[in-house]
């Protein structure tokens, strides 16, 4: 018998479905030499620091560093998962074969291997490994079921992660909680999880320390058009007035008049953290919100695997994008096909194909998020919005460029220089598919600006000497500090280590050494609100009295430094690519622990963290009373 192994029940249905186990069994499917089961995630962890020794189970600083001689797994304490294990176990021990169906990423091959290991699978191991849960992809990967070890690498690069969280975490956490947080205040210690408070909270500093300064600006309104002085900023308002006076009342003479066209390429396709940032923007939701969005929607088969880091297709994709395209184009929601006016111009016509779409050498394990064809049914408000953006970003990818033409008029008064620039949209192209988009009802003023950003502004004719009246301006303004982060900016932030990267090309370059992955920064952030160390206002996130005061007692930039946590991700990436040693990864990270713990011991001062009373012990006063 053959067994299967999926992530999910519902996953494991489909999957029984399709190679015919339609037979029902407590725990499982069976029919047709298969017998389906699943897990519900992880059903293991590692141990915890007292399933090595007894003398771990007390927290003491005599104990640290805790580095076990070698890591091991067991069951999560929970009836459920037991109960369903011990069928799995039984399934396992009888098989023949074993197909792991897990989620086709690290963490899913992680969840299963353990599963496997834990119930001492001894048979061969195939790998179904596929970015959609169409059925035309199930059967497909079943035709070409891969050998499990080819998934080695990706079980070690998972491996080592969760083994270097645990490290750091372990050891850190409890360092700092009895050293610092006088044994009563928890001090939760990440190696993602720190670096990420460290932005927010080094971003509420500078908010925080900001000393608005005065600047003005001179201005002046001719033929109903604003010209602002190309000199800048005057920094005292002697200079700016002198300026002033020196303009009033004299004529306003057009110097020159450029014309220029361009074209802007469709945006690229979306990966997770580009979705969740336009997710947030638009729409108000957390990227946890956005990714479970975006997995119910892969689990029902509408769109590919949401938890991926590139924004390209592999070539083979090609020949499959007119049959999705078709999908969308009798796709429907309330009853209008609201794709169709813009397939229609470029159905039956061989599709543009691009580098910045297909590119085999962009993708690893999957391609970019894209629907799959299927028809969605029945989607909440707030999964057809998501639907709706993936959709109208894999369609633009096939329509022409925008052409747009931009105007820039140089104008001078008495030797002070003038300038206005104009942008003309003169062939819409690919921006056709955004115009239209489904929008929140309830959008900020985040959204409000990008959308001013984008208006364009159309001049009057001006022609070079000519000249006329004018109104000047000399109008006072002060200095902004940096915005607070919002989920948007700090995905963004998280994904290219802390730097401040608009260009797409660059970002992309970064992000192997980001912090975090992907599929993990939304639990990061949700975290962080957990620990009670930030709390959102609005949109913007802010850090608590405890979050800042945890960032200002870590000296060590080990454990909250955005670029060494990235260096860290970095070798994860390369060990899952086989360019770097799992061990040897694993062994750095004993030794920083180690160096850590021996540095904060060693710590002669008396730093200490205020001790927030429990919002529980709070409610259980405010009931008594």
């Amino acid at each position: 018998m053959i067994v299967c192994i999926a992530e999910k029940p519902s996953v494991a249905k489909d999957i029984a479905r399709i190679i015919g186990a339609t037979s029902s069994h407590d725990g499982y499917m069976e029919g047709n030499g298969f017998q389906v089961t699943w897990t519900f995630g992880h059903l293991c962890t590692l141990k915890e620091p007292h399933d090595y020794t007894p003398m771990w189970k007390m927290w003491s600083l005599t104990s640290l560093p805790m580095i076990p001689e070698r890591f091991g797994i067991k069951l999560i304490d929970d009836q459920g998962i037991k109960k369903q294990f011990s069928i799995i176990e039984r399934l396992m021990q009888q098989a023949e074969r074993i197909v792991n169906c897990g989620d086709a990423g690290q963490e899913g091959e992680l969840i299963q291997r353990w599963v496997m290991q834990k119930a001492g699978a001894k048979c061969p191991v195939s790998r179904l490994w596929i970015s959609s849960m169409t059925d035309e992809a199930i059967r497909e990967g079943f035709q070409n079921l891969k050998d499990q070890a080819d998934y080695q690498p990706l079980y070690m690069a998972g491996l080592s992660r969760a083994i270097g969280d645990w490290l750091l975490g372990m050891n850190a956490t409890r360092l700092y909680t009895l050293k610092y947080g006088q044994n009563r205040q928890v001090l939760s210690i990440g190696r993602v999880q720190t670096p990420t408070l460290a932005l927010i909270v080094n971003r509420q500093k500078e908010i925080d320390n900001f000393k608005p300064e005065p600047y003005w600006v001179l201005a002046t309104v001719y033929r109903d058009t604003t010209f602002t002085a190309t000199k800048g900023k005057f920094t005292s308002k002697e200079e700016g007035e002198e300026a002033f006076k020196t303009i009033e009342g004299k004529p306003f003479t057009v110097t020159k008049v450029e014309k220029k066209t361009g074209k802007e390429q469709p945006p690229q396709l979306y990966d997770l953290t580009s979705l969740q940032v336009d997710c947030n923007r638009k729409f108000g939701f957390s990227a946890e919100m956005t990714l479970n969005l975006i997995q119910a929607l892969y689990e029902r088969k509408y769109t590919t695997y949401p938890r991926v880091d590139t924004q390209y297709l592999s070539d083979d994709i090609y020949p499959k994008c007119p049959q999705t395209l078709n999908g969308l184009y009798q796709t429907k929601f309330f009853g209008k096909a609201v794709y169709a006016e813009y397939i229609k111009p470029i159905g039956g016509k061989p599709l543009k194909k691009t580098k910045r779409v297909f590119d085999t050498s962009k993708v690893t394990d999957h391609h970019a998020i894209i629907p799959t064809g299927v028809i969605p049914q029945n989607l909440s408000d707030a999964e057809q919005k998501v639907f709706d953006l993936v959709a109208r970003r894999f369609i633009g990818v096939f329509l022409d460029d925008c052409k747009f033409s931009t105007t820039t008029v140089l104008g001078e008064v008495d030797g002070i220089e003038f300038k206005v620039t104009g942008k003309e949209i003169l062939e819409p192209g690919w921006r056709v598919v955004r115009e239209k988009t489904i929008e929140s009802t309830d959008n900020d003023n985040a959204e409000s600006a990008e959308k001013k950003d984008d208006e364009e502004r159309t001049l009057p004719t001006f022609v070079k000497g000519e000249s006329g009246d004018h109104i000047p301006t000399l109008t006072e303004k002060m200095t902004t500090p940096p915005p607070y982060y919002n989920e948007a900016s700090l995905l963004r932030a998280m994904e290219t280590a802390g730097k401040f990267v608009e260009d797409e090309t660059l970002r992309a370059a970064m992000k192997e050494n980001g912090i975090g992955r992907p599929s993990s920064r939304a639990s990061i952030i949700e975290t962080l609100f957990k620990r009670r160390y930030i709390r959102r206002e609005r949109k913007r996130l802010v850090a608590t009295p405890t979050g800042i005061e945890l960032i200002d007692l870590i000296r060590e930039d080990l454990l909250k430094s955005c670029e060494l946590t990235g260096i860290w991700e970095k070798k994860l990436r390369d060990i899952e690519s086989k360019k770097y040693d799992a061990q040897q990864f694993i062994n750095e990270l004993k030794q920083q622990v180690t160096a850590i713990v021996h540095d904060v011991m060693v710590d002669p001062t008396n730093r200490r963290i205020t001790v927030m009373p429990a919002e529980e012990e709070k409610k259980k006063k405010k009931s008594k009373k």
